[in-house]
C-alpha cells in the first residue's frame, strides 16, 4: 500500500474536539480490515430514542450497507452506527448482503439493541468481499469502551485516503433550550454531488421527530454536500445520516414533530453550517490538492441553470489543471460556460478571477492585467465568478484543482 499522504495544505491549522452530546457515545479501534496499524472501525452508541434520517448515493450500483439503511430509516429509530474503512462492501453481491446482516448481528448483540435499529456504512476498495467475521469481538470492546466525546479519533477511524479528520460543531436554540451539533465527514476522492458525496455524520441532543429531522437533512443538503465536487465520480457508498438523541427534552426542549416550526429556525441554520462545514473541508482535502477553488455563477435563466454552469466550470478538468498550475486562463471558464447546455449569449458573459474582471460582453477585458490575473491565481483560494448577465438564477458551488498527485494516488489506490 502507498505511503500515507502529507496532510492537506488547505486543512484547518487547528483540529478542535467537538464537546461531548448526551446520548451518544463514540469508539474506534482496529479490526484489520485492510489497514495495518491504525483504527478502521467506528461504533457509535445511542440512548433508546434516538430518531434517525438519512440521504444516500443516487449511484445505480449501491453499496450493500446503502440498501441496508435505506431499508431499515423507514423505522426511524437508531441505537448504534458501525463504519469501517478499508472495505466498501460494494458490488460484492449475495456475500455483501451476509457481510451485512452479519455486521448488524454483531453490532444489535453488543448493544442490546435489534438489527434494525443498527446502521451501517464501509468505506474503501469495491469489489472486494467484506469478512465481517473480524468485526467479532470487536464490536463487542468497543461497545465496552464507548464513552461520550472522542469526536476526532471517531473521524479518523473511517478515513480512507483522507489526510485529515474532518469534524465540525455549532450550537443552536430550540425552545430556549441549548442543543449541540456535531459531525464528522471523510472523503478525499470520488466525490461528486447527487447526495451525499462521501460518508458523514451529524449528531445532536435535541429531541426531534424523525420524519423532521429527514425533511431538515433533505433541505440542508442542497446547497453544502451537493455542491461540492472534487472529481465529478458519484461513489456506490455516499451516505449523510442525522442522529437525534432527544436528551434535551430532559431539560425543557418540547420535542420538534415537524420540520418548518418556528422552534427549528436557528437549529436549521446551525445544522446547514455544520453540513457546509464538513463538504467544504472534503473539498479542502481532495486527493492531491493544492488550491481550493469556490466557483460562482450568477446572471443565469434560473439557480437551476447557474448551478448546472457552475458544475460544468467546477468539473472541468482544464479549469481545475489552469489553477493548479497558477494558469489565468479564463479561456477554459468560456469553454465550460459554453459546453453546459445552459442558456448563455456570448456577448453577454463576464468573467472574473478574485476581483480581477478578466473577460467582459463577449471579449477580453479592456483593461486586462495578467499580473493581477495572475496573482488571484496564486491564492490558496481561487474564486471564479462568471455571470451571464441573462436574468437573476445564481448558484455557488466548491471544488479544488487536480494535480499530478491526484493521478499517482488513483494510479495506485489497490497496491
Amino acid at each position: 500500500m502507498a505511503a500515507a499522504a502529507a496532510v492537506s495544505p488547505l486543512a484547518p491549522k487547528k483540529f478542535a474536539e467537538p464537546p461531548p452530546i448526551e446520548g451518544v457515545r463514540l469508539a474506534a479501534g482496529a479490526a484489520g480490515i485492510r489497514y495495518q496499524g491504525r483504527t478502521d472501525v467506528l461504533l457509535a452508541v445511542f440512548d433508546e430514542g434516538a430518531t434517525v434520517a438519512g440521504v444516500f448515493t443516487t449511484s445505480k450500483c449501491p453499496s450493500a450497507p446503502v440498501d441496508w439503511c435505506r431499508d431499515k430509516l423507514r423505522h426511524g429509530r437508531a441505537r448504534a452506527l458501525v463504519v469501517n474503512s478499508g472495505n466498501a462492501n460494494a458490488f460484492t453481491g449475495k456475500a455483501g448482503r451476509e457481510a451485512t446482516e452479519m455486521t448488524a448481528r454483531l453490532a444489535a448483540k453488543a448493544v442490546g439493541a435489534k438489527e434494525d435499529e443498527i446502521f451501517l456504512a464501509s468505506t474503501g476498495v469495491i469489489g472486494e468481499p467484506l469478512d465481517a467475521s473480524k468485526f467479532d469481538d470487536v464490536l463487542e470492546r468497543l461497545a465496552a469502551q464507548a464513552r461520550p466525546g472522542g469526536w476526532l479519533d471517531a473521524a479518523r477511524a473511517i478515513m480512507t485516503t483522507d489526510t485529515f479528520p474532518k469534524v465540525a460543531t455549532a450550537t443552536a436554540t430550540i425552545d430556549g433550550v441549548e442543543v449541540t451539533v456535531n459531525g464528522m465527514a471523510k472523503g478525499a476522492g470520488m466525490i461528486a454531488p447527487n447526495m451525499a458525496t462521501m460518508l458523514a455524520y451529524v449528531f445532536t441532543d435535541a429531541a426531534i421527530s424523525a420524519e423532521a429531522l429527514q425533511k431538515l437533512l433533505s433541505k440542508g443538503v442542497k446547497s453544502t454536500f451537493n455542491a461540492v465536487t472534487v472529481d465529478s465520480d458519484t461513489s456506490t457508498s455516499d451516505t449523510l445520516m442525522l442522529f437525534a438523541t432527544g436528551a434535551a427534552e430532559k431539560r425543557g426542549q418540547k420535542k420538534a414533530k415537524k420540520a418548518n416550526g418556528k422552534s427549528l429556525k436557528d437549529f436549521a441554520e446551525k445544522l446547514d453550517a455544520v453540513l457546509l462545514d464538513l463538504a467544504q473541508q472534503v473539498a479542502r482535502d481532495g486527493e492531491g490538492a493544492r488550491k481550493f477553488i469556490e466557483v460562482r455563477v450568477t446572471g443565469a435563466e434560473s439557480d437551476k441553470a447557474a448551478k448546472k454552469i457552475a458544475f460544468s466550470i467546477a468539473n472541468s478538468p482544464l479549469v481545475k489543471t489552469a489553477a493548479a498550475g497558477e494558469d489565468a486562463n479564463w479561456g477554459r471558464v468560456v469553454m465550460a460556460v459554453g459546453k453546459a447546455g445552459e442558456k448563455a449569449e456570448r456577448d453577454l458573459l463576464s468573467i472574473w478571477f478574485g476581483d480581477i474582471r478578466v473577460a467582459h460582453e463577449g471579449r477580453r477585458d479592456p483593461d486586462y492585467d495578467e499580473a493581477a490575473a495572475s496573482a488571484a491565481m496564486k491564492q490558496d483560494k481561487i474564486v471564479i465568478r462568471a455571470d451571464l448577465g441573462l436574468a437573476k438564477g445564481e448558484a455557488t458551488v466548491w471544488t479544488c484543482d487536480l494535480t499530478k498527485e491526484y493521478v499517482a494516488i488513483n494510479g495506485d489506490y489497490r497496491s
